[in-house]
């Protein structure tokens, strides 16, 4: 088994509705995605996915949610632009683009901060 990752960031602000503590007030964050992707067979090159289509397919989806207020963001009309809400819609948008018989993505991490972080997989 072959695992692959990409790194991307983006910057946007939220709050946290129902939140009881600073966080329900309007703050932004520089997050850090990490995007893994696992294969079981290599193509006739020796290369499981392109780092470079990899990069480029992981940037369109993480870029959807670069310097907006999530909370506007239709992908959070009903829930809560949490860390943990970002990383399992970016699993699900990701698989999409990427899922094949052979590639699949493993799982998602999102860093709010250097500290604190999140993974999302299946």
């Amino acid at each position: 088994m072959y695992e692959i990752i990409v790194k991307h960031h983006f910057s946007s602000a939220h709050k946290l509705i129902d939140y009881d503590g600073e966080c329900k007030n309007l703050h932004g964050h520089n997050w850090k995605v990490k995007v893994y992707a696992r294969a079981e067979e290599l193509n006739n090159i020796g290369i499981s996915l392109d780092f470079k289509e990899f990069k480029k397919i992981a940037k369109a989806e993480i870029d959807k949610f670069d310097h907006v207020f999530l909370n506007e963001h239709p992908r959070f009309k009903d829930i809560n632009p949490t860390a943990e809400n970002i990383a399992r819609i970016l699993f699900n948008d990701l698989s999409e683009k990427v899922n094949d018989g052979n590639m699949k993505i493993q799982m998602i991490e999102v860093w709010e901060s250097d500290n604190n972080g999140v993974r999302y997989f299946e």
